[in-house]
């Protein structure tokens, strides 16, 4: 089974228990992988690559990709969403035209610093396994690009917004920067991934579709020559 599998992973659970799922459900052997993680907290689209479709993995971890967030004012973790330690917590003294200011800014080509938890690794190891060992970790800055970021609604402490961005951009680091410049702080409270390259979250199937109408109505074959056709 050779092919690609549009997933819309739910909120809490991990990106390989989408895999441990299907390879359990259809008593899969071929080789199967995904294309780019979704934290636990994260729902939406995630590719899914199962046999020779593994080695393309790469090519979708490189497209575009597009969120709807939910950031917390005020509040501050140790991992940049609601789910870590809260470190600090400030009063909220913003008003709606300085958050639509603010958000304006991080358009373009911008230096981030990756979460302190997060799958980059230090010396072969992932930051949050350093991370669950106590141990200090600096990530360290690195260039992403922002294409465009469109707010949904501003109800403070919360805002909402929707981004399109380049890959390794980590919205979590995105809100916390945010919360950051506002002067209060900032923490992800929810993310939905809606989209990679070409791949909407309304083609995605959900893993309750798939157990019942079977993973080979939404696998997407994949040609000899790598190329993708439907």
């Amino acid at each position: 089974m050779d092919g690609i599998i549009p997933v819309n992973k739910p909120a809490g659970i991990t990106s390989y228990d989408v895999i441990r799922f299907i390879k359990r459900s259809f008593r899969l052997k071929d080789k199967i992988g995904h294309a780019g993680t979704l934290d636990p907290l994260a729902s939406g689209i995630l590719i899914i690559c199962t046999g020779k479709a593994t080695k393309m993995a790469i090519t979708f971890m490189n497209m575009e990709k597009e969120y709807e967030a939910r950031l917390l004012l005020g509040v501050i973790t140790d991992t940049d969403d609601i789910k870590g330690t809260v470190i600090e917590k400030r009063e909220v003294k913003v008003e709606e035209n300085d958050v639509v200011r603010v958000i304006k800014k991080f358009e373009g080509e911008i230096e981030q610093i990756p979460p302190v938890v997060s799958a980059i690794k230090k010396d072969g190891t992932p930051l949050y396994k350093l991370h669950r060992k106590g141990m200090s970790v600096s990530p360290l800055p690195r260039k992403v690009f922002i294409k465009r970021i469109d707010i949904i609604d501003i109800s403070i402490p919360y805002v909402e917004f929707r981004v399109v961005c380049s890959k390794g951009t980590y919205i979590r680091s995105l809100c916390r920067d945010i919360g950051n410049k506002l002067g209060c702080g900032g923490t992800q409270a929810a993310l939905k991934r809606t989209r990679v390259g070409d791949f909407k979250i309304e083609d995605a199937a959900t893993l309750e579709e798939i157990e019942k109408n079977g993973l080979e109505r939404y696998l997407i074959p994949v040609k000899k020559t790598g190329r993708l056709y439907e």
